[in-house]
C-alpha cells in the first residue's frame, strides 16, 4: 500500500531473495531511500547458521530481533539477541550469526548506505547446486565484503 510516496508492508511481506540459505525479505532498497539505507527482514530457521565470518567495507548494519533468539559474533564479542534487542555492527568489523535454538529467529537488518540488496541478488543469480567458494568470494569482493575464514578452512 502506498502512503503519499511511502508504503507499508506487513511482517514477512516484501521482495523475497533466495540467497545464503536464509529467508531474506527486502523491505526497502536504495531506490526508495535515496540510497541512504536498505532494510531487510531475515528469517533464520532453528539450528541454522548464517553466513561465515565476514566484514563489510562499505556499509554498517544494525540488527533488531523480532522473534526467537540469535547468537551474533561481533569482533571478539559474543551476543545473544532476544526480542526487542538492538545490535550495531559497524563496517570493517568481522561478524557472523547463527540460530542454535529450537525456534525460528526473525531479525530486521538496516544496512547503510544502501546496496547490499544487489549483493544478495547476485548470490541468488548463481547456478543452483553446490557453491564454489572462490566464485562466492569473487562476488563478495565486487561488493566490498571480505570472507574471514579460519586458516584451516580457507
Amino acid at each position: 500500500m502506498t502512503l503519499g510516496g511511502g508504503y507499508m508492508l506487513p511482517s514477512r511481506a516484501g521482495h523475497a531473495i533466495a540467497a545464503i540459505g536464509l529467508g531474506i525479505t527486502l523491505k526497502t532498497d536504495g531506490a526508495s531511500t535515496r540510497h541512504a539505507y536498505s532494510l531487510f527482514e531475515y528469517t533464520i530457521p532453528a539450528r541454522v547458521d548464517g553466513p561465515p565470518p565476514h566484514l563489510h567495507t562499505r556499509e554498517d548494519e544494525s540488527f533488531i530481533c523480532l522473534a526467537g533468539r540469535l547468537d551474533v559474533r561481533l569482533g571478539d564479542e559474543e551476543f545473544v539477541l532476544e526480542h526487542g534487542d538492538y545490535l550495531y555492527l559497524p563496517r570493517d568489523v568481522v561478524h557472523a550469526f547463527r540460530n542454535p535454538y529450537g525456534e525460528e529467529s526473525r531479525v530486521i537488518s538496516v544496512v547503510s548506505p544502501a546496496g547490499l540488496e544487489k549483493y544478495y541478488e547476485a548470490l541468488a543469480d548463481m547456478p543452483p547446486g553446490p557453491k564454489d567458494i572462490s566464485l562466492i568470494q569473487k562476488v563478495m569482493a565486487e561488493f566490498g565484503i571480505e570472507l574471514q575464514l579460519p586458516p584451516e578452512v580457507g
